[in-house]
């Protein structure tokens, strides 16, 4: 009987210990977050439906709410079934994978938390695209609003030749956002001219970032405008070269960029360090890249802040040389392209290149260098193309 009494004793004192050790620990927090992470569609003829097959997939950058597939011109999307990754403990509405007709337009999705506390509206898309025969692509920033996230820095949207707008400028205002949350969107490194060569322009003016962008390396950030993405998950995790993604799959081949441009360099030159460096003078930048966007794998790529004028996949370069102080006059530039390799005609037809335009207000400013204050401003800008037979 004691030994029976004994077993009941310690099962009782394990229950105790458990019970106890239980109510030490609180219930982990449901997921407050809403976001759509990827998105794909499986179709049974990749070829037929889309130019690569990596264009099935796409990696939702998180501060974007419009997810866009690309297709061909003939493509039927009246019955596709996208589907997502979500955050953990999310819901989605209409459901994950169900069918629904694109070709009436875009179908709205919503993301609902674990907590049930937060949603979040995304807009899905096909983009049958049209190749374009126009010889010129005109760039003249008359387009713009504030972003449609935080309401408080302008973004721009690019006239296609048909006449509808894009959303292919990107900028690290964002980034600059992160150490300077107070600015107005006048105050933000690239910002709306409202007096350009003829209409509205761009001004883009390098900026210090103040206490926060000094202690992390980066005093200063200088006005960009760019054809491509800006990741800004990259810039919170410390790595801000990865945080422009640069280039927008493109099928025509570029012979010249022109445009008119003012620029005034700041009066001291600083480096990483907030240290000023005697006796250098800012200077801005332009330039356009085109490059093979697949490495030899097939697997996509985009250019970075470290690589977008050495990487080993650019077939063409145009840059403007030597941006300096233009004492208010708006300068004409009309660069040609130099290629450094030969376009692959197929490729070029199934949209295996990319294609980037990049006006900074400090040319050194990728590697967070150069004079607060400097100053491009740029306007009317052309892309001219050869004319496809």
């Amino acid at each position: 009987m004691r030994y029976i009494g004994e077993k009941i004793g310690v099962a009782v004192a394990v229950v105790i210990i458990a019970t106890t050790a239980t109510s030490c620990f609180k219930e982990e927090p449901l997921n407050a977050e809403c976001d759509i992470e990827k998105a794909w569609v499986h179709v049974d003829n990749i070829d037929d439906m889309f130019y690569n097959a990596t264009d099935t997939l796409i990696n939702v950058i998180s501060t974007e709410s419009k997810i866009v597939f690309t297709m061909r011109d003939d493509a039927d999307v009246t019955a596709l079934a996208p589907q997502f990754t979500i955050t953990e403990g999310a819901t989605i509405t209409p459901a994950n994978g169900s069918v629904h007709d694109f070709s009436q337009g875009p179908v709205t999705y919503t993301v609902t938390s674990q907590d049930g506390k937060w949603s979040r509206q995304y807009t899905v898309e096909c983009n049958r695209i049209v190749r374009y025969t126009t010889e010129e692509w005109k760039f003249d920033f008359e387009h713009f609003e504030l972003d449609p996230m935080y309401h408080q820095f302008y973004v721009w949207h690019n006239t296609l030749p048909d006449g509808t707008l894009g959303n292919d400028w990107a900028s690290g205002n964002l980034g600059f956002r992160l150490s300077m949350s107070s600015a107005t969107a006048s105050q933000f490194p690239t910002a709306v001219l409202e007096q350009g060569y003829d209409g509205n322009g761009v001004i883009l003016t390098t900026r210090d970032t103040g206490a926060l962008g000094l202690s992390s390396g980066k005093p200063i950030a200088a006005g960009n405008l760019f054809l491509g993405k800006f990741n800004v998950a990259m810039a919170l995790i410390n790595n801000a070269m990865k945080a422009t993604e640069f280039g927008i799959p493109f099928d025509q081949k570029p012979v010249r960029l022109s445009g008119y441009y003012q620029y005034s360099p700041g009066a001291k030159f600083v480096d990483k360090t907030f240290t000023e460096v005697p006796n250098r003078i800012d200077a801005g930048d332009i330039y356009s890249v085109l490059f093979i966007n697949h490495d030899n794998s097939g697997k996509p790529l985009v250019l970075y802040g470290d690589n977008v004028l050495s990487s080993d996949q650019i077939v063409a370069v145009a840059r403007v040389k030597d941006i300096k102080e233009t004492n208010g006059q708006w300068i004409h530039f009309d660069i040609p392209f130099e290629y450094k390799k030969d376009i692959d005609l197929d490729l070029l037809a199934n949209r295996g290149y990319s294609l980037t335009i990049v006006f900074s207000s400090s040319i050194e400013g990728a590697t967070f260098e150069g004079a607060v204050g400097s100053t491009l401003k740029v306007d009317k800008v052309r892309l001219t193309c050869e004319t496809k037979e």
